[in-house]
């Protein structure tokens, strides 16, 4: 696995969350840090060791797999796990994101249009670290369309019309809505 690669896990507050790391070889040595500093450490044959204040709520796994209980906003940052096989030292990198904290800085999205020849065509954009849903609702339309982009045919734009895009992570929704009319040339 390449150095400094970073795999991104989503926590929730209160909850568990376990970094998913499957090592078959036979491990010597392993270290869990956060933000550089020792988490929990296991010499085999030996018990492993917990340090600070993660310490009596983290769980280190024989497969090297680290769990932790009832997860705290100030948990969130850079994990790195280094394990020794006897012959090499390998490294693995997560990014613990809380979803609290992702929540707060999910964004209204932007609305952009554009027309051809046929068609009116709205695209949706967020600046979000998140995979989001996208859902366009028309007002003088019930359908709701799960896509990004949304084209409409010029020939059946209402200059009444408006458009919202709904984006949505977890269950929280942000929306922002234009009408068709400054679509148009």
């Amino acid at each position: 696995i390449a150095h400094g690669y970073q795999k991104e896990i989503v926590g929730i507050m209160g909850e568990n969350v376990t970094f998913p790391v499957q090592i078959d070889q036979k491990i010597v040595e392993i270290t869990w840090k956060k933000n550089k500093n020792k988490v929990a450490e296991w010499e085999y044959p030996n018990k492993p060791t917990y340090f600070g204040h993660l310490g009596n709520r983290s769980v280190l796994m024989e497969n090297g797999s680290l769990t932790i209980v009832n997860l705290e906003k100030d948990d969130a940052g850079i994990y790195e796990l280094v394990y020794w096989d006897s012959v090499n030292e390998h490294q693995l990198n997560f990014k613990l994101v809380m979803l609290s904290l992702l929540l707060d800085s999910l964004p209204k999205p932007e609305i952009n249009c554009s027309t051809s020849d046929d068609e009116l065509v709205l695209n949706c954009t967020a600046n979000f670290q998140g995979s989001l849903t996208y859902t366009w609702k028309l007002s003088n339309n019930p359908h709701r369309y799960q896509n990004q982009e949304l084209s409409i045919p010029l020939k059946n734009v209402d200059i009444t019309t408006n458009a919202t895009c709904i984006i949505k992570y977890s269950q929280t929704e942000r929306s922002s809505e234009i009408s068709l009319i400054q679509c148009l040339p």
